[in-house]
């Protein structure tokens, strides 16, 4: 009797996969949602049409209030769904999804991004060729202005000296065109959240996103933590998505520049040492109280006060000690990427806009 498994295999978890299928590593797309029904409708079949082998999708659902899971479980039965009992934000829903899945690769995808045909396997094979590359990203445009970048990550993150963080193709609110300037494959500081690869082993190591971020920075406070252990973080010029951005809060949101400002202070104390951080920090707020004065020339009083509610919650975390310096640091830490110069003197002052006009370190 013909043996009708020939050519297939069992994986780690004990699944039957074909032996071409567990050659590649296994991936998981993990996408966070929340009362997102009308991203899923319009953008998860760029994702669900992936041709990557060694595939599965799971949509990690905050406790929406909408028909998103009615609508996966009817149009996207294979899409696995794991479901948070309540809407635990980014950094903590993410954690409490991702705990429930196993892969050698975990994709960290906002549902308010289009793929491209073989997106991901130009970033895995990057990553596969080097051991200490833990964290990687695809080329990001904007799915409005298809041939600009996107604002959240474009080609790749950097941080400056004074923790101000920007991106190659995006500096504060300036977006180059892609002309194919970014094809590259060069190491960065930071990924961006939106479409992140990350290898699980080095996310267990890491526990994760640190979820008191809630969300926006927590995925620099991850980098820089994964960079402290002697890790490298990629960014990839063969794969690109399209990202909508401000799908959840937009870029004029109270709560969206609360958690910006408070977020960047607690970058600064968990991952720079206490010396340097006790001088940064108080130097950054009177950075602050200038943004707080052009928030109310422009009339955005809410905002003004977002950042006035942000230093108190910083000062009261500090005080308590529930932010503390990370001391999870190897002798070796990875600072490629880190810019030694000021981007606000370089933007603002000497009007250096694109990545490349910056000055050398």
């Amino acid at each position: 009797m013909q043996n009708l498994l020939t050519g297939y295999g069992r994986t780690k978890d004990g699944n039957i996969k074909r032996r071409w299928q567990m050659e590649q590593p296994s991936v998981a797309i993990v996408i966070l949602n929340w009362n997102g029904q009308n991203y899923l409708e319009k953008f998860l079949p760029s994702v669900f049409n992936c041709p990557y082998p060694n595939l599965q999708i799971i949509v990690g659902d905050n406790d929406s209030t909408d028909e998103s899971c009615n609508f996966l479980k009817d149009n996207f039965p294979l899409v696995k769904i794991i479901r948070n009992e309540r809407n635990f934000g980014f950094a903590e829903g993410y954690n409490k999804v991702l705990a429930q899945v196993k892969a050698d690769y975990f994709i960290l995808l906002n549902s308010d991004v289009e793929v491209t045909t073989g997106w991901i396997k130009p970033v895995i094979d990057l990553m596969e060729s080097d051991d200490k590359i833990a964290i990687a990203q695809p080329k990001i445009r904007s799915l409005l202005i298809k041939n600009h970048f996107e604002y959240a990550g474009a080609a790749g993150c950097f941080i400056d000296k004074w923790a101000y963080p920007f991106c190659r193709g995006r500096i504060f609110d300036f977006v180059e065109e892609d002309v194919g300037q970014y094809n590259d494959n060069r190491e960065i500081f930071w990924a961006a959240g939106c479409a992140l690869f990350i290898k699980s082993s080095v996310w267990k190591r890491v526990n994760g996103l640190d979820e008191r971020f809630f969300a926006h920075m927590e995925e620099i406070d991850l980098c820089w933590r994964v960079k402290n252990l002697g890790y490298k973080v990629m960014y990839c010029g063969k794969s690109m998505v399209y990202h909508v951005g401000g799908g959840t809060l937009n870029a004029e949101s109270p709560f969206k520049t609360y958690l910006n400002f408070r977020n960047n202070h607690y970058l600064i104390k968990k991952n720079i040492k206490p010396w340097r951080a006790n001088f940064l920090i108080p130097f950054r707020f009177c950075l602050d109280f200038l943004a707080i004065i052009k928030f109310l020339v422009d009339g955005k009083f809410k905002n003004a006060a977002a950042v006035s509610k942000a230093h108190r919650h910083v000062i009261k975390a500090f005080y308590n000690h529930s932010i503390k310096y990370n001391r999870d640091i190897s002798k070796t830490p990875n600072l490629v990427g880190m810019y030694n110069k000021s981007i606000v003197i370089d933007y603002f002052l000497l009007g250096n806009k694109r990545f490349k006009n910056l000055r050398k370190n």
